[in-house]
């Protein structure tokens, strides 16, 4: 039997509207290394949409690598990157950024969001040249738990980095989906306005793979291209990402994709809700975090695929369910049944 997949949002291949793209364009020569004329409109309709012309922006695979280079270009060698323990660069990406050289000041959270009060207390902590030197703040929007950032919480945040002389950096791997939230109030010019640096995520959105870093802070685009090249970054074959990320932005289809995911991810918070499930964070983009009897866990795994997140008591867990810009109703109606079935058998 076919299992429904809500393991994560990239197991799919791409949205048809970019294969169709990749595929009417396959024939035409173009320039190569980010020169091409695909990634030339891809970061005209970007800029527009972020309403920042001066903006610098760069395709890459992926985050993981939007993540090293980013930190290890903005840092010294004796300074550091702050984030919250949950952050994918402190759990996720197999120490890339400490094998560049940095630390990560890790600092515990209740949702996955920094706040300037965490970023305070890790200043206080390192006063001298006898420990590292934070120069740099990495969020994540949507977090690594799913929660989304308000207008009001990035600009304070913004605020506080400019008055302590430190980067602000957001990792946007899943920002369509953050940006598509009943939570959220920012927009794409808000981001621009109050990071320094940021990546448009592509491969979590209907993308084959790719993100677009996008580089606000002057002091932070020179020289980036070395970067990128040094760390195997700079592809040959540039019009890749470029044709998919015009794709993406020619229609808002980049956002519509986020909604989708968003509404799916929502349907079954809403289902999980009505039968009296609990959730370790707030419902808020396409990642939820229902609580389960581990009972139950081992009978919806009979269908679905999911990750089991971590235990919460004896005979409970919290298990990771996410929706994607492919997610469709018979996913859904699969997860929902198997919660029925096991519900009237109880």
């Amino acid at each position: 039997m076919k299992k429904c997949n809500l393991k994560n949002d990239y197991s799919e291949g791409a949205h048809p509207d970019i294969l169709k793209a990749l595929i009417e364009t396959n024939n035409l020569i173009t320039e190569t290394y980010g020169n091409d004329i695909f990634s030339g409109e891809a970061k005209k309709l970007i800029k527009k949409k972020i309403k920042n012309e001066n903006a610098d922006i760069h395709f890459v695979s992926g985050g993981t690598q939007a993540n090293l280079l980013v930190i290890s270009s903005m840092l010294k060698s004796y300074q550091s990157v702050i984030a919250a323990s949950t952050a994918h660069v402190v759990i996720h990406e197999t120490g890339a950024i400490e094998a560049t050289g940095h630390k990560i000041n890790t600092v515990e959270t209740v949702d996955g969001k920094l706040t300037p009060e965490h970023i305070k207390n890790v200043l206080k902590e390192h006063k001298d040249e006898h420990m590292v030197m934070p120069k740099s703040v990495f969020i994540s929007n949507s977090s690594e738990t799913g929660t989304v950032y308000k207008k009001e919480e990035l600009k304070a945040l913004y605020s506080f980095c400019k008055k302590n002389n430190l980067f602000l950096y957001l990792d946007g791997a899943r920002l369509a989906a953050a940006l598509a939230s009943s939570d959220s109030d920012l927009e794409p010019e808000d981001i621009a306005e109050y990071t320094d640096v940021f990546y448009i995520g592509g491969t979590k959105n209907g993308a084959l793979t790719g993100e677009a870093i996008v580089i606000t802070e002057d002091k932070l685009k020179e020289d980036f291209r070395y970067y990128m090249k040094q760390k195997g970054a700079l592809l040959a074959k540039s019009r890749l990402t470029g044709i998919q990320f015009a794709e993406f932005f020619k229609d808002d289809l980049y956002f519509k994709l986020g909604e989708h995911a968003d509404k799916a991810a929502m349907k079954l918070a809403s289902v999980i809700k009505a039968a009296g499930f609990d959730f370790l964070f707030p419902p808020s983009s396409n990642q939820i975090f229902p609580i389960f009897p581990d009972k139950l866990i081992k009978h919806l795994q009979k269908t679905c695929d999911f990750y089991v997140w971590k235990k919460t008591d004896e005979n409970s867990s919290a298990v990771r369910l996410v929706c994607s810009w492919a997610t469709t109703n018979e996913t859904i109606d699969m997860f929902i049944t198997s919660l029925e079935d096991f519900n009237e058998t109880q």
